[in-house]
């Protein structure tokens, strides 16, 4: 587990220089929602529980710009950083298989939507205010 967890890390904060919120942790799939084991955002190669083939997984870092430092608001749920930069939460699942993940997620449609969408970000919306 300690390789995922230090690939997330690594990639966002060393890569990007972004915060990685240590507070959550992405978890295991099964009958029940949030199952054990948790999956960290951060860690250290090498450590934690063996991943065995079988085993699905939700891999959900939140990644910030600013500080990795969030504080939950009074309705329990909605999180935020302390700073109030920008955040994004974000989650693949994936199963684990022998040499390799199978990625359970796909974001095709959601990616299809966005294109699509005059109203969000694009190379041409960034054109036209440059």
């Amino acid at each position: 587990m300690g390789d995922v967890s230090f690939a997330i890390q690594e990639h966002t904060e060393k890569k990007y220089g972004y915060g990685v919120v240590k507070e959550l942790v992405g978890h295991g799939l099964g009958k029940s929602m949030h199952e054990d084991p948790q999956v960290p955002n951060y860690g250290k190669r090498g450590s934690g529980p063996k991943l065995q083939e079988g085993l699905v997984l939700a891999i959900e870092p939140m990644i910030n710009l600013g500080t990795r430092k969030v504080y939950t608001e009074e309705d329990g749920w909605t999180v935020r950083t302390e700073d109030h930069k920008a955040s994004v939460h974000f989650e693949h699942d994936v199963c684990v298989k022998k040499g390799k993940a199978d990625i359970l997620s796909n974001y095709t449609p959601i990616e299809a939507a966005e294109k699509a969408n005059v109203n969000l970000f694009s190379d041409y919306y960034l054109d036209l205010v440059h």
